[in-house]
């Protein structure tokens, strides 16, 4: 194998988040461990993508507009779409977490994002979700 993981092969990444530049630096490390990405800029975008393809986990921005990362994951989970959730965010309080876990998010990942821990991050959710689904 060419470095990819087997869990990467055919998996495909919805990446949420309002920033470009963090926007792109996400989707580069994930293309680079072969997964294959859809991006968004904000929640309602976020709904309409995966209303319209399959997506297998979804990372999230916490701090978005209109539509932020809880706001998104709420109409998510309501609409009974039942995908993993990485959630990214700068802000590391309990309240977050609590939430976070309120909502069946199946990781937080603190920005900034480094390469090495957002891929053992979604490989860990990606097992993790594979186990309890069954």
């Amino acid at each position: 194998m060419s470095g990819k993981t087997f869990m990467s092969e055919n998996k495909i990444i919805l990446v949420v988040e309002d920033n470009d530049f963090v926007r792109m630096q996400i989707v580069k490390f994930l293309t680079d461990a072969g997964y294959k990405t859809v991006e968004a800029t904000e929640g309602d975008d976020a709904l309409s993508k995966i209303a319209s393809q399959h997506i297998d986990l979804a990372i999230v921005d916490l701090r978005m507009e209109p539509v932020d990362g809880f706001e998104f994951i709420r109409a998510m989970r309501g609409k009974n779409i039942k995908i993993p959730v990485i959630l990214a965010t700068g802000d590391d309080s309990p309240d977050i977490l609590e939430q976070a876990n309120t909502w069946n998010v199946g990781s937080v990942l603190i920005k900034p994002i480094e390469k090495d821990r957002l891929v053992k991050t979604v490989e860990r959710t990606f097992k993790i979700w594979e186990r309890t689904s069954l």
